[in-house]
């Protein structure tokens, strides 16, 4: 399938490892200019060199806390006019609420809610000057089930979830789309670290839980990010057009409601 975006320029967050980077090479792939976007600059490296194995796309890289004023205006720099947003920042630690004090709370909203609204605020207008746009936001399985040990996660994100159903209605005209991609567990360190606590949590070996867990999931196996970034490549695509405001479960079928 042709996608139609060859010579789209994206901004690609926490794109250095895990569901960011395979958003980030399934673009690139299909000829994006991608801006890729983390913290860590090793990492980030690696991810570019990668990503240039592949593809002859442009490949550029910001070193900088897309949590922070100062990360999100590198980055606008580096790409003023992106036709592409990927939105992806690493969620908050799990725990118990009684631990969280505002700060935790404060944190965790910045991280997952306000940062990909701010990036949105940064770019959505000049896309649809432009009459074409495309914004994804990697957020969680939890907005329709919440995770145990991952309240933080749940609210902030939720709380995206929410905005973004405003928003992304008034911008469709314009051929600007905002959709919310909802992974479930995934090859990633955050998936294999959920299922680590979990096990701690309940007491048990690590290979004993997960055993355990993919036996009452549909799909048996974790997603993985290759699956991941080919969901993102069509949302990005110019045969999206049509689709806004959605919130695409990708969990193996593990959500059991109808809708």
């Amino acid at each position: 399938m042709h996608l139609g975006i060859e010579g789209r320029d994206a901004i690609v967050c926490g794109a250095s490892k895990g569901l960011g980077k395979g958003c980030a090479l399934a673009l690139a792939a299909e000829g994006v200019n991608v801006t890729l976007v983390a913290r860590t600059p090793e990492t980030l490296k690696l991810a570019q060199q990668e990503i240039q194995g592949i593809s002859k796309a442009k490949v550029t890289v910001v070193v900088a806390d897309i949590t922070t004023d100062s990360g999100r205006d590198a980055v606008m720099v580096a790409c003023p006019m992106p036709d592409i947003l990927v939105n992806n920042a690493a969620g908050p630690p799990p725990g118990d609420f009684r631990d969280w004090t505002q700060k935790e709370w404060f944190d965790a909203v910045n991280s997952n809610m306000f940062s990909a609204i701010d990036m949105i605020r940064r770019t959505v207008d000049g896309m649809a000057e432009r009459d074409f746009g495309r914004i994804v936001n990697i957020t969680s399985i939890s907005v329709k089930t919440p995770m145990p040990g991952l309240g933080l996660s749940n609210g902030a994100r939720a709380g995206l979830t929410g905005w973004v159903a405003g928003v992304a209605r008034e911008f469709v005209r314009q051929n600007v789309t905002i959709n919310n991609l909802l992974p479930g567990l995934f090859d990633t360190d955050r998936g294999n670290g959920y299922l680590a606590y979990r096990a701690s949590c309940d007491g048990v070996d690590v290979d004993q839980y997960v055993e355990r867990y993919f036996a009452d999931n549909p799909a048996g196996r974790l997603g993985t990010c290759e699956e991941f970034g080919a969901a993102c490549a069509f949302l990005c695509s110019a045969l999206s057009g049509y689709m806004s405001g959605q919130n695409i479960l990708l969990d193996g079928g593990q959500f059991p409601g109808t809708f």
